[in-house]
């Protein structure tokens, strides 16, 4: 179980990111302990109201728990994982907020504690966390008999295409993959050794090498988005001055946006326009589809919870029924049948709620296996998507190359400059129809 956290202020913020009903497909509060609020918004606002009488600017430690995408994790097992959490960073008996999240058909938690202690009024300092959160994840996937990812199994060896928010923020703008730009990056670097090899390469993928404002080397696509080259790579300023030379020598970001915008015709643009316009058709059918399954889980889950509250106070009914009154429940609590029937109601409350937890777990994991089903079909189209992009990005490339803008009038001088041994320019909006088409008969 991945776990990441982090200390932190800003107690709206926080609440707004767990409330978030737009990306996450459901939300459940499970346990608001310790606050005079049960509700979120209020409880978190109870952390900065109390951290008010202190020094301290980060009142919260954030925790996500993250399972393995394709493992059912039961609520007993998140609950004794935050726990565990809880016990290694000394935060016991500390106010606490859980609530899961849903989406894309996996579940994971988030828990959030109050760093302030209400009878010292200190902020609970957290040394080396990170490093404790390390070694509980690491605990939690052999408990589980889950496989280590390589960043657990020894320090230093990350997947070098994990990439930040920042990074996924910054594809996810364009509809791209942000793994599979990384790695379009990282081949380009990998399989050339001089600047100008680099250069070609990256221009046959459909980025163009140029000065950036700030950043030394950046690569520009042909929608003038510009890309950090030190970190899209995963080197350093250093290492791409030592291949790469000077920055100075290259068009600046600017100039390579002009030089882009003057080659791109009306033409190209209008493959451009039918290649998006076709894939956000495709996008409003996911979307539409993943509603209706979202929507109709979310009816028989209300449906579940609100039987299951009726039975409970029925239930809840006939346990008291049995506690007599008055002069008979003197007698009952002086020979002790009052204890044995207290003692008989707590066990059956017990297996209540472990019956009503059974109920909820099941149906979740079954609407998680059909949520499942859905994202993979969608993963296939998008990952067919994706592919289609890279070709889409090297025939603009193609295009470019030609000098379109200056003395190509239609596909037939495309094929007719075609250099020997390379193929020629595949129909691009051709290319799409057809996906298109492929995925509509696959849903």
């Amino acid at each position: 179980m991945n776990l990441k956290g982090s200390q932190r202020g800003g107690a709206r913020q926080l609440a707004a990111h767990l409330l978030n009903a737009r990306e996450n497909e459901h939300i459940e509060l499970h346990e608001v302990r310790g606050f005079m609020s049960v509700n979120l918004k209020q409880a978190l606002e109870e952390i900065y109201a109390v951290s008010r009488g202190t020094r301290c600017k980060q009142p919260m430690f954030s925790l996500s728990l993250n399972p393995p995408p394709d493992k059912d994790v039961p609520i007993e097992a998140f609950e004794a994982a935050v726990d565990k959490v809880e016990k290694k960073l000394g935060l016991e008996g500390q106010p606490r907020i859980i609530v899961f999240h849903e989406k894309k058909g996996r579940r994971h938690a988030h828990c959030v504690w109050s760093r302030i202690d209400a009878d010292t009024m200190t902020a609970i300092n957290l040394p080396h966390y990170k490093f404790k959160l390390r070694d509980v994840s690491r605990e939690l996937y052999l408990e589980h008999g889950w496989q280590l990812p390589k960043g657990l199994e020894k320090g230093g060896q990350r997947n070098p295409l994990n990439f930040t928010l920042a990074e996924w923020q910054q594809a996810n703008r364009r509809g791209e993959d942000p793994k599979a730009i990384k790695m379009v990056f990282q081949k380009c670097w990998r399989l050339t050794k001089t600047d100008k090899a680099f250069a070609a390469e990256l221009e046959r993928n459909g980025y163009y090498l140029a000065r950036g404002d700030r950043r030394g080397f950046v690569a520009v696509d042909w929608r003038g988005e510009v890309y950090s080259l030190s970190k899209w790579i995963g080197v350093g300023g250093k290492e791409l001055k030592d291949r790469l030379g000077e920055a100075q020598s290259l068009p600046s970001v600017i100039e390579t946006k002009a030089k882009l915008a003057k080659h791109m015709t009306e033409r190209l643009q209008g493959f451009v326009r039918e290649a998006e316009i076709g894939h956000k058709d495709i996008s409003a059918r996911i979307v539409q589809e993943r509603s209706k399954m979202v929507g109709r889980h979310r009816e028989e889950r209300e449906t579940l919870y609100a039987a299951q509250e009726k039975r409970g106070q029925e239930e809840n009914l006939q346990r008291a029924e049995r506690l007599p009154h008055g002069i008979r429940a003197v007698w009952y609590f002086v020979t002790g049948k009052w204890r044995a029937i207290r003692k008989q109601n707590e066990a059956e409350a017990a297996q209540c709620l472990a019956r009503d937890r059974a109920e909820k777990q099941e149906i979740i994991t079954r609407q998680l296996k059909e949520r499942r089903t859905l994202h993979q079909q969608t993963t296939v189209w998008l990952e067919k998507h994706w592919q289609q992009t890279a070709l889409f990005k090297q025939d603009i490339a193609y295009y470019l190359s030609m000098d379109v803008g200056k003395d190509l009038r239609d596909r037939a001088a495309v094929q007719a400059r075609t250099p020997a041994g390379l193929e020629p320019m595949r129909p691009v909006h051709s290319r799409f129809n057809h996906q298109q088409e492929r995925y509509e008969k696959d849903i």
